[in-house]
């Protein structure tokens, strides 16, 4: 049963590999590239710390590593040059390329995951109401902090500021992207809390010393 609830590591760590090494292939701005993909690798090293003492969910294993794509394909391009969401901007008549979107979704969607689990497994709050509320809370304060960052490198470096703030002129750009973050972690706690309910107590039955 454990065996079932954990994802394969090797295809897992090979997966983020290959998309990393590709990413890292002549891209459009080394520095953003760097900037872009070091949530990614912070999150590798610290899934490979904690994966024996504290392993978490496949959903999550499988979220995260989603996450991580995202994060390096907007770090290849930039998020305002994906060129298939340059092909949906014309397709679609929008006004910006709108990946950075999809990160900011994926920025509430799985951070929200990632603290629903601690919360839950480490028994910080009591009931899951309380629960998905700092979830979501976590997320939000999360994407907060990832404007703050933003913010503090377009002060410190002229030449990735546009590049990496993917403002793309538009007014509302960090209100909207912490929205998406929120949207994100709404969704999640809709959709999937229950398919992450029970993963938590099966892992959490599997882990108990018999």
């Amino acid at each position: 049963m454990l065996k079932e609830l954990k994802v394969n590591p090797l295809l897992w760590i090979s997966t983020f590999l290959l998309v990393l090494v590709w990413s890292a292939i002549h891209p459009k701005d080394t520095f953003t590239w760097f900037l872009e993909v070091a949530p990614a690798l912070i999150g590798f090293t610290l899934l490979a710390y904690t994966y024996k003492s504290f392993p978490l969910t496949r959903l999550l294993y499988i979220l995260i590593l989603i996450h991580c794509i995202i994060l390096m394909v907007g770090g290849h391009y930039t998020y305002a040059e994906v060129p298939f969401f340059d092909w949906l901007k014309l397709e679609f008549d929008w006004s910006r390329n709108n990946y950075d979107k999809v990160g900011h979704f994926a920025q509430g969607f799985v951070p929200v995951l990632i603290a629903r689990e601690i919360l839950i497994r480490k028994q910080v709050v009591n009931g899951l109401g309380w629960t998905n509320f700092f979830s979501v809370s976590i997320a939000l304060a999360f994407s907060a902090f990832y404007e703050l960052i933003e913010w503090w490198v377009a002060l410190m470096s002229e030449e990735a500021a546009e590049s990496f703030l993917g403002t793309q002129g538009y007014v509302w750009d960090t209100q909207s992207d912490m929205g998406w973050a929120l949207l994100g972690g709404i969704v999640v706690i809709v959709f999937l809390s229950k398919i992450h309910n029970r993963q938590i107590a099966q892992l959490e039955n599997n882990r108990k010393p018999i």
